[in-house]
């Protein structure tokens, strides 16, 4: 690694990942974007103002449009840790309609409908934003921009999933 690398390297290990792996190591290539990225990428996941349990569900929701295997590796253990259901994890891997809490319902309508149309109704952000407020509506969007900047990584580069995981979007699911 040159320099700049290894400075980067090093900071995301220091961090609350304590690993450096999947889309990190290709951004690695280029420090600067790595550095700022991984920077942006703690904050959305650790710092926001919306709780693990929702911000999980919205990281697993944009996994699963991205068919991102390394992505939903990693995050769908954690949010099941943080309180998502088995049954709506596996629903939203294969693409059906997850039952869901009301507050969890309305993190995964709004995810979906700016996934799929590039926007969302007045109704669905004016029903997420019942449950996180209108500052837990951008962190939310911050989270999903940032995770699908993830997924794109990954597919683009063709980042494994890690050894010993079964690939989550084989063409069989």
């Amino acid at each position: 690694m040159s320099a700049p690398q290894r400075r980067v390297y090093d900071l995301i290990r220091s961090g609350p990942r304590g690993v450096v792996e999947g889309p990190l190591r290709v951004w690695l290539t280029n420090p600067e974007l790595a550095e700022r990225a991984q920077a942006l990428g703690a904050y959305c996941r650790y710092k926001t103002s919306v709780e693990p349990r929702l911000s999980e569900l919205a990281i697993i929701t944009v996994g699963a449009y991205w068919r991102a295997g390394f992505e939903w590796a990693i995050h769908a253990p954690i949010a099941e840790q943080a309180g998502v259901s088995g049954s709506a994890i596996a629903a939203i891997r294969s693409g059906r309609e997850p039952s869901l809490q009301q507050d969890e319902k309305a993190v995964y309508l709004f995810t979906r409908e700016l996934l799929a149309t590039q926007r969302v109704s007045d109704a669905t952000f004016d029903r997420l934003s019942a449950f996180v407020g209108v500052a837990g509506v951008v962190d939310l969007v911050g989270i999903m921009g940032y995770y699908s900047l993830i997924c794109m990584t990954i597919n683009a580069f063709h980042v494994p999933v890690p050894t010993g995981t079964p690939e989550p979007f084989d063409s069989s699911s």
